[in-house]
C-alpha cells in the first residue's frame, strides 16, 4: 500500500523549492528564479502557503494558495478575490491517479482550517476536476486563445 504525506513548505527546504521551481519551468516556461523568490516568500508568511504531495518518499505533486496570480495584472477587477489556489502541478507520469485531486482535497481542508472562507482559481485546462471537487464557476474569459474559467470555493462552512 502506497504511503501518501503532505508537507506545508518553509523557507529552510530549499532543495524542494528548486524541485518545485524545476516542475515550474518545465510545464510553463516560469523563471527557475521568478518561482524561488516568489516561494521564498510565500512560505516566510502565515497568510500563504505551498503545499508538496510525496508519495511513497517521492515529491510528487505541489500548488499553493496565493494572495496574488499573474490573472489580476491583466484583470484588476479580480481583485475582490483575494485567496488563489495556484499552479497546482503533478509529474506527468503520476496524472490521472487522482492525486492532484487528492492535493486539491488537502488544500481546502488546510484553508478551512487556517479560518479562510473562500478559495478562487482559474483554469483552461482542469474546469471539469474543479467542478467535481465542488468549485463553482464564476465568470468567463479569453486571454489569447485561451478559455478561462475563474471559480471559487466555499471552505469554511
Amino acid at each position: 500500500m502506497s504511503s501518501v504525506e503532505f508537507k506545508i513548505l518553509q523557507p529552510d527546504d530549499q532543495q524542494l523549492l528548486k524541485l518545485i521551481a524545476g516542475w515550474y519551468v518545465e510545464e510553463w516556461q516560469i523563471p527557475v528564479e521568478t518561482t524561488l523568490e516568489r516561494l521564498s516568500n510565500i512560505t516566510a508568511g502565515k497568510a500563504q502557503f505551498q503545499v508538496l504531495m510525496i508519495l511513497d518518499g517521492i515529491p510528487i505533486a505541489t500548488g499553493g494558495i496565493y494572495d496574488h496570480v499573474g490573472l489580476l495584472d491583466r484583470l484588476p477587477h479580480l481583485n475582490v478575490y483575494k485567496k488563489w489556489l495556484a499552479l497546482v502541478y503533478t509529474l506527468p507520469s503520476e496524472r490521472g491517479r487522482g492525486y492532484g485531486a487528492a492535493l486539491c482535497t488537502y488544500i481546502q481542508n488546510y484553508c478551512r482550517h487556517q479560518g479562510l472562507e473562500k478559495i478562487h482559481l482559474f483554469t483552461h485546462t482542469a474546469e471539469t476536476l474543479y467542478r467535481r471537487l465542488g468549485w463553482k464557476a464564476l465568470e468567463r474569459t479569453v486571454i489569447g486563445n485561451r478559455d478561462i474559467v475563474i471559480m471559487e470555493k466555499t471552505v469554511l462552512l
